[in-house]
Formats: C-alpha cells, sequence, structure tokens
C-alpha cells in the first residue's frame, strides 16, 4: 500500500498554476504580506497620476514648505508642490527603471551563464575574466562613471544599472548549470533525442530560476537605491521631474531649518519598496520551483 506524506497530503489536488500560487500564499504568510505591498507599489505606479490630489509639478509659492496637514498629507516643498502627489507619482518612473534593467540584467546574465556553465571551455574563461574586470570595481561607482559618460538620461540609468548587476545572474546561472548538465535527468534527456540547446532551455535552465528568483527580488530593490542614488548626486533623472532621490537629495537641504517631511517621505517611500522586493524573494522562489510542484 502506497503511503501518502503529510507535506503533499497538504497540497492542492490541482497542479496549475494558479493553484500553485494560492497554495504558496496560504502556506506563507510573510509571502502573502509581500505581495499585498507590491500590488500596493504597481497600482500606485500604474494609477497614482490619477488618483493624487494635486498636479505633481504645479508650484503654488503661498503654500511653500508647509507642513503635513489634512490638505497636504506629506506638506509641501519650497516651491508648494504637493509632497505626497509627487511621492506617488514618481513610484511610476522609479519601478520602470527597476524593472526595466533587472529584466535586461537577468536575459543577458541568464543567457552568458548558461552557455558558459553548459559548454566550458574557452568561452567559460572569457567570461570569467569579463565578470571579474566588471566586479573588480565598486558597483555605484561603476555606474556613475557608465551615466557620467553616456549621459544622464533614463535609458543610460536604465543600461548601467543593468550592466552593474549581470554578473550576479551569469555567475549563479553558470554555478547552477554546471551542476545539473550531468544530472540523471539531463542525461535522461539527451538520451531521447533532445538536441543540447533543448536540454539546456527546458531541461536545465527551469530548475535553476528558484536561486535567481531570490536574486531578482534583491536586484529590484537595489536597482532603485542605485537610481535614486544616482539622482541624489545629480547622475540620475533630472529636475523637476518626481523621483524619490531628487527628491530626499532636495528635502536634505531643508532638515537642519526643520522641514524634515521633505525628505522623510520620500525616504521613507524608499524604503518601503526596496523592504517589498527583499520579502518577495522566498515566494518567488516557491512560485517557480518545480519540486514545489510536486
Amino acid at each position: 500500500m502506497t503511503q501518502v506524506s503529510p507535506d503533499s497530503a497538504e497540497r492542492p489536488r490541482s497542479n496549475g498554476a494558479f493553484d500553485h500560487l494560492i497554495y504558496v500564499l496560504k502556506a506563507n504568510p510573510v509571502t502573502l504580506l509581500a505581495f499585498v505591498m507590491f500590488a500596493l507599489i504597481v497600482i500606485s505606479a500604474l494609477f497614482g497620476p490619477a488618483l493624487v490630489p494635486y498636479d505633481p509639478l504645479q508650484s503654488d509659492a503661498a503654500n511653500a514648505l508647509q507642513a503635513p496637514s489634512a490638505a497636504h498629507w506629506f506638506g509641501t516643498d519650497s516651491l508648494g508642490r504637493d509632497v505626497f502627489s509627487r511621492v506617488i507619482v514618481a513610484t511610476r518612473l522609479d519601478l520602470v527603471i527597476s524593472v526595466a534593467a533587472v529584466a535586461l540584467s537577468f536575459v543577458l546574465g541568464s543567457v552568458l551563464g548558461a552557455v558558459a556553465g553548459y559548454w566550458g571551455g574557452w568561452i567559460d574563461v572569457v567570461l570569467n575574466r569579463i565578470l571579474d574586470t566588471i566586479m573588480a570595481f565598486p558597483l555605484f561607482v561603476l555606474a556613475m562613471g557608465i551615466v557620467a559618460a553616456m549621459g544622464n538620461t533614463i535609458e543610460n540609468i536604465i543600461y548601467a544599472t543593468a550592466i552593474i548587476n549581470v554578473p550576479f545572474y551569469a555567475r549563479l546561472v553558470r554555478a547552477e548549470v554546471n551542476i545539473r548538465r550531468g544530472a540523471g535527468f539531463a542525461l535522461a534527456a539527451r538520451l531521447s533525442g533532445n538536441s543540447d540547446l533543448r536540454v539546456l532551455a527546458l531541461h536545465i535552465f527551469p530548475n535553476a530560476l528558484p536561486p535567481m528568483m531570490v536574486q531578482v527580488s534583491l536586484n529590484l530593490g537595489w536597482a532603485i537605491l542605485n537610481a535614486a542614488g544616482l539622482s541624489f548626486i545629480g547622475l540620475g533623472v533630472r529636475p523637476p521631474t518626481p523621483e524619490w532621490g531628487i527628491m530626499v537629495a532636495e528635502g536634505a537641504n531643508f532638515i537642519v531649518s526643520g522641514e524634515w517631511w521633505l525628505a522623510v517621505f520620500p525616504g521613507l517611500w524608499l524604503m518601503f519598496a526596496v523592504f517589498t522586493f527583499n520579502l518577495l524573494g522566498d515566494g518567488l522562489r516557491d512560485i517557480v520551483d518545480p519540486r514545489k510542484r510536486t
């Protein structure tokens, strides 16, 4: 008589993607909280400009530097602009920069790492030397140099952030693929007539995704911090565009004089976004892990 493990008895009978997602959210309350927080960020990014009470670019000198109140929840800045409206509207730009940069680095790093890990040889040697060169620089300083050389546009900020994140994915995928290329399921797939490219893409790479999802989650937070840091030092998004780094930089000049809200609220929203992405890692890993679906 076949015995059923307690863990498998708790699993849903359906192996559909949606059922698996619901199972992961129910099994881990922290993951559920992280997805709720992430949904709040996405809603702010998608619908923020239509929901905020004021135009984030409209100045009102008569109401400059007003403390938080019922009319202005986060107060106003030195030009009388509503800080709450600017913080919410800035979510879209920062999220776009983060997601685009991480997507580029994920794709490029995954391809390079998978090829180097599966075939090895001179490709592996050349890739490792390139990655060593990139990681020899302090990553934020390297991003500063790239943006300064190419110009501080949004596109260049995305490219710079993607370049400094490529080594994380390339090395992680290379290690995972190198370990699994000689595994039994990979050998069985090759003996069944599958090409090397098909074995790599459909059998080995999916098993490398779980640890990569944790890295994706962390990199989303790092990308936002990187973009905000570049803006803070004047190499990022240019004023008067609402962006968290710019707002913190502008608000830092007024902290000594008592207008603390100018830097605190954008900083708190930035911290909230980074904290959310850090919490998402475990949940994303469980969702894409093939072993969790059995």
